[in-house]
């Protein structure tokens, strides 16, 4: 009865930690285009396991909206030559 009673109680917890790891694949929708000079902050963060692919979130400011956040599909032409842009970017240390 014990071992029947853990092994309920090693299901549940599984359950549990499977339903909030699905919350972390942020980028179900995908952004705008985007002007490269408005770009605050770009995360690139790994593929997941329950993710299909990498999420590239972007962050934007303008004047009239202010700072938001995007999802960008890395297959794009558009995003790699973002994530080109940025690199050099940063580099040069502006």
């Amino acid at each position: 009865m014990k071992l029947l009673t853990a092994a309920l109680l090693l299901l549940l917890i599984a359950m549990c930690l499977s339903s909030a790891e699905g919350v972390k694949c942020k980028c179900s929708r995908k952004g705008p285009k985007i002007r490269f000079s408005n770009v605050r902050k770009l995360e690139i963060k790994p593929r997941y396991p329950f993710c299909v692919e990498e999420m590239i979130i972007v962050t934007l400011w303008t004047r009239v909206r202010g700072e938001q956040q995007h999802c960008l599909n890395p297959k794009r032409q558009n995003t790699v030559r973002l994530l080109k842009w940025y690199r050099v970017w940063k580099e040069k240390g502006r």
